[in-house]
């Protein structure tokens, strides 16, 4: 999982990317193609 500043480009990679918020952070997760994970915060 990256950890990254700016969550757009990662969004954006793949059309099954979900932007989610969990316990005071956002996530991008993809059921399809877990390598396109990431956290900001």
């Amino acid at each position: 999982m990256k950890v990254l500043n700016s969550l757009k480009t990662a969004k954006t990679r793949d059309k099954n990317c979900r932007v989610i918020r969990r316990r005071g952070r956002t996530y991008v997760i993809n059921k399809k193609n877990p390598r396109f994970k990431a956290r900001q915060g």
